[in-house]
């Protein structure tokens, strides 16, 4: 079903388009979908968003006032217009949302100009995409009539629901939330309506906990994954390096889990070497030309895991078909590092190739390999079969290492995962290596040989974007930079977990990676200082990279992933524009006969021409724009947002068997409304309402981030030891309530 907005990013595509082709991009086939384009269209011209010029072609008004933005609302009802980086949000009167929720994608026009700090106020003129077609709520009777009421409160309206929904009125005992289909969302003073299709007794019901966590986070699966199509194998010439070692390193349980590239190492006489990362071949699988498969691809872009097994953004048989197995050979999309004995890169190739699997790593070999004391003798009997394979194993770590020291040496910093205490949720603290959203490195961890994985993705996620980049190629990517400087007012609120003897630069400044170490060996304080670390750090962004994409950014390096490609469509659609240049690429000028390789690193210099004919970038510019990237980003902070989520309520899942039990913990951070504190023994955390300190009237002193008692001056700061109890849980807010003992 097409939207306002796949309207406008259609024709601001084209310099204008004819109704007939409109409806061919849109796939609007049938009268009835034609009248409601017809109606949308009239608005949007009444609107002056959009043109009909001469030639009864549709075009965007170039000097439009009003912004393409997404709402976003606060649960005590503030709501913004977000319109990305370095741009202000504008501030929108609840009354002025015209019907708009949380998470809309709209077209807002400024009313009132800003001013000092204050934000420029808006007003939603047209709601372009909806957010949600699917609502929890709970059911209620006003008036004699039934509505749904979304427990987000951030959506400000109500669902008016048939009769016979009457049987779902909400139980506090049963916590019997129920999901809404939308079938008409409120228009001017007419009330939203639709049905429930599902009820969830949540009351000690944790088998409910992931369809619950998925739905609120706006992620669900109603689409058939057979229905991406896929293409057989062509004959192609490839390197056949099946009679060589290569090594699978997998640290995930689940069978289900995102399919992992290969390690490949081939040692020279003089140190030197030649790293191989053969990559699983999903984009010589995939039809990416097809429109059928794109339409189930923009239903999930990304692998998620689930409490005992992962839900997959690609069909099984696809999986299935590119997976390294052992003593299987199989075709690969691979990268060939030539490093020198101090494992720098000074070169590198892509190649199609033919591998065998020899070995499947686990976290068993990587914590016996590095915690043997000497590399001569094999005792262990974790390494005593794998006996033949150890030289080419103590070689890719070595060279793990290395890259990680190198990166570190750039600027990057490492920050642990949280501890889990919760077994169901171990597949969500295993190390992903496909994962770039986050500014900072998790450490290496011998127990966990994905960590070791990941540095030598890194390098190869990096080289892309050089040799993509250098010959004017799109990619989706990250940016990869060092970090920035922390003032040292925000080290203040940590006063309690770092050591005093505190060295600033001029600018009165201290690196993120110094004050990681200013914790000593105090193993609690390091671990609570990285959870309020973690805080200060923004998300990466996924951003549409290409040639002098911004000039103050020509400079910058990007990271533009497609070493898993069953992972994401991020690395899907970067491992297709690999795969392209190998068999697809110019390799030399119009009449000329001197050929070069465009696979090698030494020929980036020499190429000075386009190495994708019209059609083939054509193909390309379907995956790579800015409406693919900006549902990329939708979805991953849906996906980011369940992740934390089901974390947090396995969490409260625990704490609710433990109500009335009193913990030690410390304080992890204060608000005007109280404080949080963690509990070490637990690892989850609560809330101390400033409500229940009784003992005098506290108020917030932002300057110090603290609470303070007006008559008696007790404070309670970040750092504080505390002794707290449970006194309520509430599943539906992931929420613990404290108080103190």
């Amino acid at each position: 079903m097409f939207t306002a907005s796949s309207i406008i990013d259609n024709l601001n595509q084209s310099e204008g388009l004819e109704y007939k082709k409109l409806c061919r991009l849109l796939k609007i086939t049938k009268k009835s979908d034609k009248d409601k384009l017809d109606i949308a269209l009239t608005a949007l011209e009444r609107l002056e968003i959009i043109n009909k010029n001469e030639d009864d072609e549709y075009t965007c008004i170039k000097d439009s006032d009003h912004f393409i933005a997404k709402i976003r609302c606060s649960s005590k009802g503030y709501c913004f217009a977000v319109r990305g980086e370095n741009k202000e949000d504008i501030y929108i009167k609840e009354n002025l949302l015209n019907n708009a929720w949380n998470g809309d994608k709209v077209l807002v026009r400024i009313i009132k100009e800003g001013y000092r700090r204050r934000s420029p106020e808006g007003i939603v003129d047209c709601i372009l995409e909806r957010s949600n077609q699917i609502l929890l709520s709970k059911v209620e009777i006003i008036n004699n009539d039934i509505y749904a009421i979304p427990i987000d409160d951030r959506i400000l309206s109500k669902i008016k629901l048939p009769k016979e929904h009457k049987k779902y009125t909400y139980k506090p005992e049963d916590k019997n939330i129920v999901k809404v289909e939308i079938d008409r969302f409120p228009i001017g003073q007419d009330e939203g309506l639709g049905h429930v299709i599902q009820e969830l007794k949540l009351n000690n019901n944790e088998e409910l906990d992931t369809d619950f966590v998925l739905s609120k986070s706006n992620i669900v699966k109603s689409y058939n994954l057979n229905h991406i199509e896929s293409k057989k194998i062509e004959k192609r010439e490839r390197i056949d390096l099946s009679n060589k070692n290569s090594y699978l390193f997998k640290s995930w349980n689940s069978g289900s889990s995102p399919t992992l590239p290969m390690i490949q190492i081939e040692q020279g006489k003089n140190r030197d070497s030649k790293l191989w990362i053969h990559t699983n071949n999903v984009a010589e699988r995939v039809d990416l030309n097809s429109k059928k498969s794109l339409e189930v691809f923009f239903n999930g872009f990304e692998s998620l895991p689930l409490l005992n097994n992962w839900q997959n953004y690609l069909s099984e048989d696809i999986r299935n078909a590119s997976e390294f197995n052992l003593d299987k050979k199989n075709e690969a999309i691979s990268l060939c590092l030539h490093l020198n004995s101090d494992n720098e890169i000074t070169e590198w190739s892509f190649h199609l190739t033919l591998v065998k699997c020899s070995l499947i790593i686990g976290s068993d070999h990587t914590d016996a390999l590095l915690s043997r004391k000497s590399k001569t003798r094999i005792t262990s009997r974790v390494l005593k079969p794998i006996k033949k394979y150890i030289d080419d194993l103590d070689k890719i770590l070595e060279i793990s290492c290395s890259f990680r020291q190198k990166h570190l040496l750039e600027g990057k910093v490492e920050i642990p995962k949280p501890l889990n205490k919760i077994e169901s949720l171990d597949e969500f603290f295993i190390h992903n290596p496909a994962q770039y959203s986050k500014r900072y490195f998790e450490p290496l961890k011998k127990e966990d040989c994905q960590t070791y994985l990941s540095p030598i993705l890194h390098e190869a996620n990096l080289i892309w974007f050089k040799h993509s980049n250098q010959y004017g190629l799109k990619s989706a990517g990250y940016l990869s930079d060092g970090l920035d400087y922390i003032n040292a007012n925000e080290i203040i609120k940590y006063s309690e977990f770092v050591d005093n003897d505190i060295e600033l630069n001029e600018d009165g400044n201290l690196s993120f990676s110094q004050v990681i170490k200013f914790c000593g060996n105090d193993d609690d304080k390091k671990r609570v200082l990285h959870k309020l670390l973690i805080n200060e750090f923004k998300e990466n962004e996924l951003r549409l990279i290409y040639k002098n994409v911004d000039k103050d950014e020509s400079e910058k390096l990007f990271i533009s992933p497609w070493t898993i490609p069953s992972y994401d469509f991020t690395n899907l659609i970067n491992q297709y524009s690999v795969f392209n240049m190998i068999i697809n690429g110019k390799k030399s000028k119009k009449n000329d006969n001197n050929e070069i390789n465009i696979l090698e690193s030494n020929s980036l210099n020499l190429v000075d021409w386009e190495i994708f004919n019209p059609s083939i970038s054509k193909n390309l510019e379907i995956l790579f724009n800015k409406f693919i990237i900006d549902k990329l980003k939708e979805y991953k902070y849906k996906v980011n947002q369940y992740k934390s989520n089901l974390i947090n309520i396995k969490k409260v899942r625990k704490a609710e068997k433990l109500v009335g039990n009193i913990y030690s913990g410390f304080i992890l951070s204060v608000q005007t409304y109280g404080f949080f504190v963690e509990i070490s023994e637990l690892n989850v955390e609560g809330l101390v309402h400033v409500s229940t300190l009784n003992n005098d009237w506290y108020e917030y002193r932002s300057r110090q981030n603290l609470l303070i008692g007006r008559k008696s001056k007790k404070s309670y700061k970040v750092g504080d030891p505390i002794e707290v109890k449970i006194i309520k849980v509430d599943i539906l807010k992931y929420q613990i309530d404290l108080e103190l003992t």
